[in-house]
């Protein structure tokens, strides 16, 4: 396998999504996993990387704290139920890591954010000081003012973005599926898994499928090989692994086969920016 040593990694994106954060008979949160998620976490730190978590779950956890059933398609209640949301999975997220003695910290980010010249330089000096301070930062989408993640596809493309913005080198898509196959998976018994990529091409979005796993989360396989090209071109491997079993972060570092691996190549021709101009404005 073609893959580099993992463990060497200076700079790491994790990001979980709402399907993997909550129970899916209930969609109610998953205290269990986000513990280990959190202890997870905790052990790269305490590897010496710096760590940033990009957490979907705001507007399942609100539907679940408010008793909204069904995912809304009003725009003003799914950006109330991000508000109410967020505050509770904040609080559980300070909770948990506080208990290995780390502490974490809020950034929410709008699509303006890496637009604005001024905005996104301090964005980039706010990372650099909260990973200087040894603090992990929880990024998430301002859904409560913002459309960007709602209406793009889940945070696949704000954690490639947040990857580009902070210079980190390996980003982890944690899923609820093994990595990209040939073929869907539940309806194609015969459908093997692609284990390594060098390079995005329409054979390869041709095997992603467009709809998402639930009704949970919002973003599906195609989202996530946007993430990819992304994070690639700004020279950063990707991973996505299943986020069934969060202990698959240790696998990982451990220099397990685990996922499909997409090997980064930096080019320098490309602006995060366009990307988002032309993709999400």
């Amino acid at each position: 396998m073609r893959r580099e040593k993992l463990k060497n990694k200076k700079r790491v994106v994790v990001k979980i999504g709402s399907n993997s954060l909550v129970h899916k008979k209930t969609g109610r949160l998953d205290y269990v996993k986000l513990e280990r998620l959190v202890r997870e976490i905790c052990d790269l730190r305490n590897r010496g990387m710096d760590v940033c978590l990009v957490s979907s779950g705001a507007i399942a956890v609100g539907r679940q704290t408010l008793g909204v059933k069904n995912r809304p398609k009003e725009m003003d209640l799914r950006q109330a139920l991000a508000s109410v949301g967020q505050a509770r999975l904040m609080s559980v997220y300070q909770t948990y890591f506080s208990e290995y003695n780390q502490m974490c910290g809020q950034v929410l980010m709008t699509k303006n954010t890496m637009l604005d010249n001024v905005s996104r330089k301090n964005a980039q000096n706010t990372f650099e000081k909260l990973f200087e301070l040894g603090v992990i930062p929880v990024v998430n989408a301002n859904d409560t003012v913002s459309t960007y993640e709602i209406q793009f596809g889940d945070n696949d493309t704000l954690a490639a973005v947040v990857t580009s913005l902070i210079g980190a080198d390996l980003l982890i898509l944690l899923s609820d599926i093994d990595g990209l196959y040939t073929d869907d998976p539940k309806q194609n018994k015969n459908a093997s898994l692609v284990e390594y990529v060098e390079e995005i091409d329409d054979a390869l979005y041709n095997m992603a499928s467009v709809e998402p796993g639930s009704s949970l989360g919002t973003g599906g396989m195609t989202t996530k090989l946007r993430a990819a090209e992304i994070a690639m071109k700004s020279g950063a491997d990707m991973i996505i692994a299943n986020g069934a079993d969060v202990s698959v972060l240790h696998e990982i570092f451990e220099n397990n086969v685990v996922g499909t691996f997409f090997k980064g190549k930096k080019d320098d021709d490309f602006f995060v920016c366009d990307v988002i101009e032309g993709e999400i404005g």
